[in-house]
């Protein structure tokens, strides 16, 4: 499912405010207001109780750049599944 172009639009900080004060922003802020904050008890709320002071994120190795041959075929499928190809063939190597 593509969508065209045509339908992203860009604005300024000043044009989204002005839009919010006129009503136009399309928000339900009264909804959003009401609705009660995730307790932690439904998984699909995500909530993550990381103590963001002592987490380590890990660097990704670097890559290393390798000629590989590969069939045809296997590279056109990839390829047809969008930009990224040799990110998701080196994710199913990796698995």
């Amino acid at each position: 499912m593509s969508q065209k172009k045509e339908r992203i639009v860009s604005y300024t900080t000043e044009q989204l405010e002005a839009m919010r004060a006129a009503g136009l922003d399309q928000t339900d802020w009264e909804k959003a207001r009401n609705h009660p904050m995730p307790d932690g008890s439904d998984p699909d709320d995500a909530m993550d109780s990381d103590d963001w002071e002592i987490v380590e994120i890990e660097l990704p190795r670097a890559k290393q750049q390798l000629t590989l041959r590969l069939d045809a075929d296997m590279i056109d499928w990839f390829k047809a599944q969008g930009p990224g190809y040799q990110t998701r063939i080196n994710a199913v190597l990796r698995s």
